[in-house]
């Protein structure tokens, strides 16, 4: 009797200890991360890296190495570059005109592209006849379109958002249909038993379950939809379109100006990397935390 009352306690103890092994493994980091740890993992190893660049630039140039100061300018000389358009007012034109066309774009895309997605991964018919063609799309460079797009439709804003939305429908709907083809299929049973069928199930249950592949599709057409419209700006320039990014990075080469070349490089890989920091990021690790794939911070 007595063993056997010792071999339930035991057994009682070792129930007890695995829930609260589980509930350990459930409970979710809620503490702010210390401003030290911040400063070290995340603000201070991108500044090294850019230092680093930054020594190693200036290196090449005050050791010779390119012995022709036209082809490879001083950092000193693109910080000039910067400071003579802050102080004429034209620094927030050049990234305001490539910006709001990149970000209308992406938003056109993101409409016609997230129905098409789903119309190719819900629809056999469809995705057998139009399935390849959007993988040929995305592949296809996105510079192939500029010239067709000028004689179409002229040197106008609407050549360059048919560039955008040439280079990016195919990405964002292709990631959309990556991440309903990853979807479980008891989801899709579950939601069908509890009645969640047609547009009302694809809201609800294929939507959200296709999210990080999704997510990951609108991130790739963000690039493609920055990288036509650069390659767009370069090629078609007019004085009717302003002066963006591109148009000033062939400016630049216009006139032989190598300083104002990597300026207009910096500014659009800047501006490139704060749309991905400020926008996507930030979404990605919603989705994550989400799916208790990243502790909250």
């Amino acid at each position: 009797m007595a063993s056997t009352e010792t071999t339930a306690k035991d057994g009682g103890n070792d129930l007890a200890g695995l829930e609260a092994g589980l509930d350990a493994l459930d409970t979710v980091q809620t503490s702010r991360t210390p401003l030290r740890r911040t400063l070290t993992q995340k603000i201070l190893p991108p500044i090294v890296a850019v230092a680093l660049v930054l020594g190693i630039w200036q290196l090449l140039v005050s050791t010779g190495v390119a012995d022709d100061p036209t082809k490879l300018p001083a950092p000193s000389d693109v910080w000039g570059e910067l400071r003579e358009a802050w102080l004429q007012g034209t620094l927030h034109e050049y990234i305001w005109t490539s910006v709001s066309r990149g970000l209308l774009g992406f938003l056109l895309a993101l409409v016609i592209g997230t129905p098409l997605g789903l119309l190719v991964a819900r629809v056999r018919f469809v995705r057998a006849a139009i399935g390849p063609i959007l993988s040929g799309l995305q592949s296809l460079p996105s510079v192939a379109w500029v010239p067709p797009a000028v004689i179409w439709l002229g040197l106008n804003d609407r050549m360059m958002f048919a560039v955008i939305l040439l280079g990016a429908v195919p990405s964002i709907a292709n990631g959309l249909v990556s991440g309903v083809d990853q979807v479980p299929p008891l989801f899709l049973r579950a939601g069908r038993t509890l009645g969640a069928t047609g547009l009302k199930g694809t809201w609800h249950i294929v939507m959200p379950a296709a999210l990080p592949g999704y997510l990951a599709g609108l991130k790739q057409g963000w690039a493609f939809s920055w990288r036509s419209l650069m390659a767009a700006e370069i090629i078609a320039s007019s004085p009717d379109l302003g002066v963006g990014l591109g148009q000033l990075l062939e400016n630049g080469r216009n006139t032989s100006s190598m300083s104002t070349v990597f300026f207009a490089i910096l500014l659009i890989l800047i501006v490139g990397i704060a749309i991905d920091l400020l926008i996507f990021s930030p979404l990605e690790r919603r989705v994550l935390r989400s799916r208790g794939l990243l502790a909250r911070s």
